[in-house]
Protein backbone atom coordinates (compact mmCIF):
# COMPACT_ATOMS: atom_id res chain seq x y z
CA UNK A 1 0.00 0.00 0.00
CA UNK A 2 1.41 3.21 -1.15
CA UNK A 3 0.98 6.25 1.31
CA UNK A 4 1.11 9.81 0.31
CA UNK A 5 3.47 12.13 1.55
CA UNK A 6 3.45 15.48 2.49
CA UNK A 7 6.47 18.22 2.23
CA UNK A 8 8.19 18.77 5.78
CA UNK A 9 11.01 21.12 5.54
CA UNK A 10 14.43 18.92 4.22
CA UNK A 11 11.96 16.21 4.06
CA UNK A 12 8.78 13.97 3.48
CA UNK A 13 6.35 12.83 5.99
CA UNK A 14 3.81 10.18 5.67
CA UNK A 15 0.01 11.97 6.06
CA UNK A 16 -0.78 9.06 8.91
CA UNK A 17 2.21 10.57 10.70
CA UNK A 18 0.91 14.21 11.07
CA UNK A 19 0.18 15.08 14.83
CA UNK A 20 -1.49 18.52 16.25
CA UNK A 21 -1.41 21.31 14.30
CA UNK A 22 -0.63 20.15 11.01
CA UNK A 23 -3.28 17.53 11.06
CA UNK A 24 -5.63 20.52 11.97
CA UNK A 25 -4.53 22.67 8.65
CA UNK A 26 -4.33 19.62 6.25
CA UNK A 27 -8.04 18.95 7.47
CA UNK A 28 -9.04 22.52 6.87
CA UNK A 29 -7.37 23.08 3.76
CA UNK A 30 -9.31 19.53 2.46
CA UNK A 31 -12.94 20.91 3.98
CA UNK A 32 -13.01 18.24 6.41
CA UNK A 33 -13.04 20.73 9.61
CA UNK A 34 -16.17 22.23 8.64
CA UNK A 35 -18.39 19.37 9.48
CA UNK A 36 -17.21 18.80 12.78
CA UNK A 37 -17.24 23.12 13.58
CA UNK A 38 -21.15 22.45 12.50
CA UNK A 39 -21.31 19.20 15.21
CA UNK A 40 -19.22 21.72 17.39
CA UNK A 41 -21.87 24.30 17.33
CA UNK A 42 -24.75 21.77 18.12
CA UNK A 43 -23.47 20.09 21.18
CA UNK A 44 -22.08 23.55 22.45
CA UNK A 45 -25.39 25.11 22.14
CA UNK A 46 -27.01 21.88 23.35
CA UNK A 47 -24.78 22.30 26.92
CA UNK A 48 -24.89 26.21 27.25
CA UNK A 49 -28.62 25.99 26.74
CA UNK A 50 -29.06 23.59 29.45
CA UNK A 51 -26.36 25.54 31.42
CA UNK A 52 -28.67 28.89 30.57
CA UNK A 53 -31.97 27.58 31.29
CA UNK A 54 -30.72 26.68 35.02
CA UNK A 55 -29.23 29.72 35.89
CA UNK A 56 -32.57 31.89 34.11
CA UNK A 57 -34.60 29.55 36.20
CA UNK A 58 -32.38 29.92 39.51
CA UNK A 59 -33.36 33.88 38.62
CA UNK A 60 -36.90 33.19 38.06
CA UNK A 61 -36.98 34.30 34.70
CA UNK A 62 -37.75 37.81 36.06
CA UNK A 63 -36.74 39.66 32.80
CA UNK A 64 -38.57 38.36 29.67
CA UNK A 65 -35.53 38.50 28.10
CA UNK A 66 -34.14 35.89 29.83
CA UNK A 67 -36.14 33.25 27.56
CA UNK A 68 -34.59 34.41 24.12
CA UNK A 69 -31.29 32.23 24.64
CA UNK A 70 -33.77 29.74 25.92
CA UNK A 71 -35.67 29.91 22.86
CA UNK A 72 -32.43 29.86 20.74
CA UNK A 73 -30.79 26.49 21.71
CA UNK A 74 -32.88 24.17 19.94
CA UNK A 75 -32.72 26.59 17.11
CA UNK A 76 -28.91 26.57 16.98
CA UNK A 77 -28.67 22.94 17.91
CA UNK A 78 -30.72 21.65 14.81
CA UNK A 79 -28.61 24.25 12.68
CA UNK A 80 -25.85 23.01 13.89
CA UNK A 81 -27.02 19.47 13.06
CA UNK A 82 -27.94 20.51 9.50
CA UNK A 83 -25.01 21.85 8.75
CA UNK A 84 -23.74 18.60 9.41
CA UNK A 85 -25.31 16.74 7.12
CA UNK A 86 -26.12 19.27 4.62
CA UNK A 87 -23.78 21.27 2.58
CA UNK A 88 -27.08 24.13 1.92
CA UNK A 89 -27.63 24.32 5.51
CA UNK A 90 -23.99 24.91 6.39
CA UNK A 91 -23.89 27.82 4.26
CA UNK A 92 -27.72 29.25 4.63
CA UNK A 93 -29.85 28.29 8.12
CA UNK A 94 -26.62 27.98 10.27
CA UNK A 95 -24.81 31.70 9.46
CA UNK A 96 -27.96 33.36 10.16
CA UNK A 97 -29.09 31.27 13.35
CA UNK A 98 -25.14 31.92 14.53
CA UNK A 99 -25.80 35.67 14.04
CA UNK A 100 -28.57 36.02 15.40
CA UNK A 101 -27.12 34.28 18.80
CA UNK A 102 -24.32 36.34 18.41
CA UNK A 103 -26.17 39.38 18.38
CA UNK A 104 -28.37 37.81 21.59
CA UNK A 105 -25.29 37.24 23.29
CA UNK A 106 -24.13 40.73 23.15
CA UNK A 107 -27.26 41.94 24.41
CA UNK A 108 -27.20 39.36 27.08
CA UNK A 109 -24.08 40.57 27.66
CA UNK A 110 -25.45 44.43 28.36
CA UNK A 111 -27.92 43.42 30.36
CA UNK A 112 -26.22 41.49 32.76
CA UNK A 113 -23.57 44.41 32.89
CA UNK A 114 -26.63 46.38 33.52
CA UNK A 115 -27.93 44.32 36.57
CA UNK A 116 -24.86 44.15 38.37
CA UNK A 117 -25.35 48.02 37.98
CA UNK A 118 -28.39 47.84 39.84
CA UNK A 119 -27.80 45.96 42.10
CA UNK A 120 -27.47 47.94 45.82
CA UNK A 121 -24.23 50.16 45.60
CA UNK A 122 -23.69 49.41 41.62
CA UNK A 123 -20.16 49.22 40.90
CA UNK A 124 -18.82 50.82 43.83
CA UNK A 125 -19.45 47.16 44.93
CA UNK A 126 -18.41 46.20 41.95
CA UNK A 127 -16.79 42.79 43.85
CA UNK A 128 -19.73 41.73 45.40
CA UNK A 129 -22.04 42.35 43.09
CA UNK A 130 -20.39 40.75 40.25
CA UNK A 131 -19.94 37.54 42.72
CA UNK A 132 -23.72 37.54 43.61
CA UNK A 133 -25.17 39.49 40.56
CA UNK A 134 -25.42 38.39 37.04
CA UNK A 135 -22.63 36.34 36.23
CA UNK A 136 -20.31 39.33 33.81
CA UNK A 137 -19.25 37.34 31.05
CA UNK A 138 -21.27 34.06 30.52
CA UNK A 139 -23.39 35.92 27.80
CA UNK A 140 -20.19 35.91 25.75
CA UNK A 141 -19.85 32.27 26.20
CA UNK A 142 -23.03 31.79 24.29
CA UNK A 143 -21.80 33.81 21.71
CA UNK A 144 -18.76 32.10 21.49
CA UNK A 145 -21.45 29.11 20.12
CA UNK A 146 -22.67 31.43 17.57
CA UNK A 147 -18.65 32.52 16.49
CA UNK A 148 -18.36 29.06 16.14
CA UNK A 149 -21.39 28.75 13.58
CA UNK A 150 -20.11 31.47 11.69
CA UNK A 151 -16.87 30.10 11.34
CA UNK A 152 -18.32 26.78 9.97
CA UNK A 153 -19.94 28.91 7.49
CA UNK A 154 -17.48 30.55 6.01
CA UNK A 155 -14.95 27.04 5.75
CA UNK A 156 -14.98 25.12 2.67
CA UNK A 157 -16.43 21.85 3.17
CA UNK A 158 -15.11 18.45 1.46
CA UNK A 159 -16.38 17.42 -1.49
Amino acid sequence: MRTRSVKRGLGTAPVSGLHGIDRLVRNIRHGRFERAMAGLTAIGALISGAEIWMEHDRASFGNKMMWLPVALTPVATAAGLAGVFSRRAAKTVLPIVSAVVLANSLQGQYLHLRGIAQRPGGWKMARYNAEMGPPAFAPLLFGMIGGMGLLASVLRRED
